[in-house]
């Protein structure tokens, strides 16, 4: 039953994969953020870690969303790495790094790319390059 007034922000709170998925994020964040301060000499207080873990949930929380309206919006099902590209116009440098990244990836493996097409069918053929990336 939904609750009048309720937000997709509280009723993705109350979801407990969320909740896994948002402890896991934070517990890697805390952990990048620790190493970084170690390897620099520095000290991060924990208020200040978990922040920086919350916003960066948070901005990745809006990716998703960008890039699923993206692949929408061209009328795909799945986003690929023109929507990721897509998503970093506000900065770019990091647009710029990300093209960089792709095109090294291409350049690595341009075989793959003609086998998957050849063995597709016309009509299941993708339009773009779709980066997948796994879960563990």
């Amino acid at each position: 039953m939904e609750v009048a007034g309720s937000s997709d922000a509280e009723r993705e709170e109350d979801d407990p994969a969320m909740e896994l998925l948002r402890d896991r994020f934070r517990l890697s964040t805390i952990s990048i953020a620790e190493a970084e301060a170690q390897r620099n000499e520095m000290e991060i207080s924990q208020p200040i870690m978990a922040c920086i873990s919350d916003l960066a949930f948070k901005y990745t929380e809006q990716l998703a969303k960008d890039l699923e309206l993206f692949a929408q919006h061209a009328g795909r099902k799945s986003a690929n790495v023109e929507d990721v590209i897509l998503s970093a116009h506000r900065n770019e440098h990091l647009a710029a790094s990300l093209r960089s990244f792709y095109n090294d990836l291409k350049a690595k493996d341009p075989q793959s790319e003609r086998k998957r097409k050849k063995a597709l069918g016309k009509r299941d053929r993708p339009t773009r390059d779709v980066l997948h990336i796994s879960d563990s």
